[in-house]
């Protein structure tokens, strides 16, 4: 019975060493190692956490990207625009000159809303209406304050940059258009000012993300995973232990039919 006790046992043991090598986890159910288990779950759903979190830090710089693409186009009509209102300015020019400036600085102002009413992210418009849009970022696998970022993006149409109604059909109104334009300026400056920071703060944060999943999934691994030399040489040890016992089984479940056949022969 010793015997057989010691079998049931070396197998048992064998059979666990088997399944941890084949799984690479030394915690395969709660009874491998229950508090090991259940903080090494928590670690799991804070994984699972800061890497979708790190994925919507990346989401946030897109779109922060995305925005600050648009204005860059809209502060180069802008440019142009000034350009044009500085030449209308001009005294030597005559109605039609102006008239035929003007016609080109209808069709920017035209493309700025254009542009500002096109410009999306994941079908979300970024730029548009006469205020700002302000979006969300989840950058943390917990609930608290700190794990969100706010961005608050300027609306970048005429009305909101100021622009809507000028003209340059005449030299006054050309000397007006260059002074509104020089505001709108100001503002896409500012707001691409803005949206830099946010893109560097969200970077930091993606970097951050990176250093704390490779942590705690190091630290999960220590856990919860298996020491595959070690269990290699526990299950080389039991499987030894198995043979020795089913050898000695045999030889005592063979024993009595020996002896009767000894006995016979005399």
């Amino acid at each position: 019975m010793t015997t057989l006790r010691y079998l049931n046992q070396a197998t048992d043991a064998k059979s666990k060493a088997l399944t941890e090598l084949s799984s690479g986890s030394r915690i395969n159910s709660a009874s491998d190692d229950a508090a090991g288990l259940a903080v090494s779950e928590k670690m799991k759903a804070q994984i699972g956490g800061i890497e979708q979190a790190e994925n919507n830090a990346q989401d946030g710089v897109s779109l922060v990207q995305t925005a600050e693409g648009e204005m860059s186009e809209t502060q180069s009509i802008l440019d142009r625009m000034r350009d044009l209102a500085v030449e209308s300015a001009n005294g030597t020019l005559t109605s039609s000159d102006r008239s035929s400036i003007n016609d080109e600085f209808s069709q920017l102002t035209d493309e700025i809303n254009r542009l500002a009413g096109s410009t999306t992210f994941n079908t979300q418009n970024l730029v548009s209406g006469t205020t700002t849009n302000t979006f969300t970022f989840q950058i943390g696998a917990n609930t608290q304050a700190d794990n969100r970022i706010t961005v608050t993006i300027s609306a970048m149409g005429t009305t909101a940059l100021g622009i809507n109604s000028i003209s340059i059909l005449s030299a006054g109104s050309a000397v007006k258009a260059i002074s509104a334009i020089d505001g709108a300026l100001d503002k896409v400056s500012g707001a691409r000012a803005t949206l830099g920071a946010v893109e560097n703060r969200l970077s930091y944060a993606i970097s951050n993300l990176e250093t704390s999943d490779e942590n705690t999934s190091e630290a999960n691994s220590r856990i919860r995973d298996v020491d595959m030399a070690q269990e290699m040489t526990e299950y080389t040890k039991e499987n030894i232990l198995t043979q020795a016992a089913t050898t000695m089984l045999s030889q005592a479940n063979s024993m009595p039919s020996t002896a009767l056949t000894l006995l016979q022969n005399l």
